[in-house]
């Protein structure tokens, strides 16, 4: 829960008392590798907080193929902020590619925060817009430098992440094919 804590904290502060109103509605959560945690279509009734593990937001286009578009690990958010928030429809499916586990907080819980902790819908929408910036600082490097330069760019800024990643979701997150992202590997080893 340590962990939670310290990560909403740089977003604002809350007294212990509502500390420990949000704790008492998290939920601990495992999740298996290959489950869905968001799925696209549905509205979603939970949010999480990633205590250990990793995942990744993907989509499918009308082939079935998949496309990943960013992966989330520890330390972070997962969940369909927006339509949470709103009861509105996933557009993407959120996936574990590790075993996983997760401090949940559910809808009920969250609107028991928005009514109790007079900061509540200040720090979520705090979060939400960090999650959102993020994203969009992705999206441009995806779209701005080519498949090499994306691959170091990722190395850098998700040490490690590499490794806990299967080779085929990396290189669709990087918009290339598997065998295109070997070469790339090789030739920067």
């Amino acid at each position: 829960m340590k962990e939670l804590f310290d990560y909403i904290r740089k977003f604002g502060i809350l007294s212990e008392a509502e500390e420990a109103l949000i704790a008492d509605g998290v939920q601990e959560m495992v999740i298996g590798k290959g489950e869905i945690f968001v799925e696209a279509g549905k509205v979603s009734q939970k949010i999480a907080f990633v205590k250990q593990g990793v995942f990744r937001s993907l989509y499918y286009n009308k082939q079935g193929d998949d496309f990943t578009r960013y992966f989330i690990y520890e330390g972070r958010f997962i969940g369909d902020f927006h339509g949470f928030a709103d009861q509105l429809p996933a557009h993407e499916y959120i996936e574990a590619i590790t075993d996983a586990v997760l401090l949940v907080i559910d809808l009920d819980h969250f609107k028991i925060l928005e009514r109790e902790i007079a900061i509540w819908p200040v720090l979520f929408a705090r979060i939400h817009g960090f999650v959102a910036e993020n994203k969009l600082k992705v999206a441009s490097i995806m779209l701005n430098q080519d498949a090499k330069s994306r691959y170091i760019h990722f190395l850098n800024h998700y040490p490690g992440l590499a490794n806990r990643v299967p080779q085929s979701m990396l290189a669709s997150y990087l918009g290339i094919t598997p065998s295109s992202f070997s070469r790339i590997r090789k030739n920067i080893s």
